[in-house]
């Protein structure tokens, strides 16, 4: 599936939760008025708290049913369920608000030496107005978020990364940035303001290419190009505030084009066998345990100039104590946090993301399990319901 920026070219409260007439989910309190309305006030303020995004009304006005996410207001859905949007994504295409996610853009001659000393990648041999996904790592080896790095001709380097992790990773490449500039080096970052959104489906070429003079059939995979997209200029589907509904609304004049939220993006990034940051990866995983040795370029396995790289790159060779695996299981879908067992009732794991798959019409999960348990096809259980094994390739 393309993941269009236009790169041209993813409660334990105990308190009910229930839709309003404008679609905000609101907390549905219980017991006497005067406490019913103290809940309201509170969940109105917590509201009000949240970022939102360009589309915020756009998504209301459309029936979106928004959520609190990684402190933003967030579409979860729209009048259609999420499994109806998340098979017009497999069969069409959709489009997901992804404004929250931090854009940055990393400038100056040294801007490649700088990103090679935060990431796994070999950001060096990018070929122009390629990308690629890499890793934030720590100096024990783990994971600080994931994010898509672009080379670009334009003379920077254009990162995304994720809206749960925008505090940290903007003080973590400040941090590495006054390092730079202390020893000397050019280089500088500058944080964008701009909507994005991501136009995923198998008829998204189709689509863009009826607002485009490009020929997308040119770009390949996790290339990018600047264009002018239905007459917005500069797009990478990455585009000033203020014209970002305009784009939306003629995207969505194409029968071809839905609106998708929050539940279709994680059962389709499940189905993709894809990580959820927080979830699947965090600081406590390499990227040898989460099986994302692909990330990490082969020049920088050889120069172990990255960083964690003293304890990441002997673990490509040996055997890790555990490996992230994905599960297909029969009756109820297991969630996150659900112990994984051998066939003989040991906690060998854990579930760390689970979900009814809509095209496999079977439960899908991933989650961490001991490494004597990680060759595909391998049989286990999930607190008493049996699983099949899937070796993440």
């Amino acid at each position: 599936m393309m993941w269009a920026r236009l790169m041209v070219g993813v409660g334990g409260s105990g308190l009910g939760l229930r839709a309003s007439r404008d679609g905000l989910l609101r907390v549905a309190g219980v017991g006497c008025t005067g406490k019913k309305q103290q809940q309201q006030r509170q969940a109105s303020s917590a509201e009000a708290a949240l970022k939102k995004t360009p589309l915020f009304d756009f998504h209301r006005d459309q029936g979106g049913k928004m959520v609190d996410f990684a402190g933003w207001s967030m579409p979860v859905q729209y009048k259609d369920s999420h499994i109806v949007s998340h098979m017009h994504t497999r069969e069409h295409c959709s489009i997901f608000d992804v404004s929250h996610m931090l854009q940055t853009k990393v400038h100056g001659k040294d801007r490649v030496k700088f990103m090679e000393s935060l990431v796994v990648a070999d950001i060096e041999d990018l070929k122009d107005n390629q990308g690629t996904l890499t890793l934030f790592t720590t100096q024990k080896g783990g994971i600080i978020d994931d994010l898509i790095v672009t080379k670009t001709d334009q003379g920077y380097l254009y990162v995304v990364s994720n809206a749960g992790c925008s505090d940290k990773d903007t003080a973590h490449m400040k941090d590495r940035l006054a390092e730079f500039k202390g020893a000397g080096f050019d280089v500088d970052l500058e944080f964008l303001d701009e909507a994005l959104i991501a136009l995923q489906g198998p008829s998204m070429s189709r689509v863009l290419q009826e607002g485009l003079k490009e020929d997308l059939s040119k770009l390949t995979f996790m290339t990018s190009t600047l264009a002018t997209v239905f007459g917005i200029p500069g797009c990478r589907i990455s585009v000033p505030q203020s014209r970002v509904v305009e784009l939306t609304e003629k995207l969505l004049a194409n029968s071809e084009v839905k609106l998708a939220g929050l539940g279709a993006r994680d059962s389709l990034r499940l189905e993709a066998g894809l990580c959820l940051y927080g979830n699947d990866i965090d600081e406590t995983t390499t990227p040898v345990e989460a099986t994302l040795v692909w990330t990490i370029g082969k020049r920088r396995r050889q120069n172990r100039d990255f960083p964690g790289a003293d304890i990441i790159v002997p673990q490509i060779k040996a055997k890790t104590a555990r490996k992230r695996v994905g599960l297909v299981s029969t009756g109820p879908p297991v969630r996150q946090h659900t112990p994984i067992l051998s066939p003989d009732g040991k906690v060998i794991g854990e579930v760390t993301s689970g979900c009814p798959s809509p095209c496999l019409k079977k439960n899908i999960a991933m989650g961490y399990v001991d490494a004597a348990f990680a060759k595909n096809g391998t049989a286990i259980q999930v607190e008493q319901v049996e699983v099949d094994l899937l070796h993440f390739q």
